[in-house]
């Protein structure tokens, strides 16, 4: 299969380049540039300034919960059991994220489509498991108004499963256009995506340890 990829070279002109697609093994020519680096794409612009305004979001939180904590009066929840299973399913998700990137990179179609897969059914795994664990608290009687320590746990849960849940949809988007073949291995939606998988990941780890380890 042709496929063209418009490159933006420098100043106004669209460069177009041609390269063989398909599952043959045949990977099309890597666009360059001016100068031979990668042309950094609008897109991925877009996205730094999106983890740049998650990230002033997210230290907000962290500065009323630590101010909280230390006004006195603050009484520890139990850490749910289920958060621990819920970390490793999402620290595994960003693995098999990671290597449907490569996938592409290296041409391979079906090991992007089977790896993509994966890494979505374990971001809803871990949306699942969120859910348990907010029943296990509601079952012992700790709910949002609890007390300040269980109020910051529901919210900020809550917040980054948003968060999340946007990056399945973006996943599920270009899940679809992998099945359908629209990619070359250089292609910036799978990078993009991955890029934010990893960033939620990361948040993800730095809430568990701030609202149990801490």
């Amino acid at each position: 299969m042709v496929r063209k990829t418009r490159v933006r070279g420098s100043g106004s002109d669209v460069v177009d380049v041609v390269g063989l697609g398909g599952g043959n093994g045949d990977s099309p020519t890597e666009p360059e540039a001016e100068g031979g680096a990668l042309p950094v794409h609008t897109k991925q612009i877009g996205l730094w300034a999106l983890l740049v305004t998650i990230t002033m979001l997210f230290a907000g939180f962290t500065s009323a919960y630590l101010a909280r904590r230390a006004a006195g009066g603050w009484a520890s929840i139990p850490l749910p059991p289920i958060l621990w299973v819920n970390t490793l399913v999402l620290l595994g998700s960003s693995a098999t994220m990671e290597v449907a990137r490569r996938a592409l990179r290296a041409w391979k179609l079906g090991a992007l489509k089977r790896w993509l897969t994966v890494t979505m059914v374990l971001g809803m795994a871990f949306l699942g498991g969120q859910v348990l664990a907010w029943r296990d608290l509601a079952r012992q009687g700790i709910f949002l108004p609890t007390n300040p320590h269980s109020s910051f746990f529901y919210l900020l849960t809550a917040v980054h499963g948003l968060h999340l849940l946007g990056g399945l949809i973006a996943l599920t988007v270009v899940l679809i256009r992998a099945w359908q073949e629209r990619y070359t291995p250089y292609h910036p939606a799978v990078g993009l995506c991955a890029t934010y998988w990893h960033f939620v990941d990361l948040l993800w780890v730095y809430l568990f340890g701030l609202l149990f380890v801490v």
